[in-house]
């Protein structure tokens, strides 16, 4: 009921940027928490970043004071701008937002991006 496109995602130079794009669009009465997660080769899948629909913002240690997640209620679109970026954050990065369908909706459904590849070279 609901489609996540993901874009931005890249190979850039350790130092540089990009700047990821999460757009959903469907069955959406109330777009609640959104995020960005990411996974690298052999590890599990992380938290990188989730800003609530309030606007409270969480995000990983490793990525504190280079990341910047926002987001755009009109647009159904959250983004995830990644600053000086290391070698360490080549990763998978997949945008998660939970959403209500209808108002009566007992709980938010989750769902997940097809995922953008970010290589960050040395």
């Amino acid at each position: 009921q609901v489609q996540l496109v993901e874009s931005g995602g890249g190979l850039v130079q350790a130092g540089g940027s990009l700047r990821l794009s999460c757009a959903a669009s469907g069955r959406i009465f109330r777009l609640n928490a959104m995020g960005w997660y990411r996974q690298a080769p052999g590890k599990q899948r992380e938290l990188v970043a989730a800003i609530t629909s309030g606007g409270s913002l969480n995000y990983a240690d490793s990525v504190k004071g280079r990341f910047t997640i926002s987001r755009d209620n009109a647009k159904n679109t959250v983004y995830l701008q990644m600053n000086s970026l290391k070698p360490e954050d080549t990763a998978v990065y997949y945008c998660n937002v939970r959403i209500r369908h209808y108002f009566s909706d007992p709980d938010d459904h989750v769902y997940w991006g097809q995922g953008t590849q970010v290589t960050v070279s040395s």
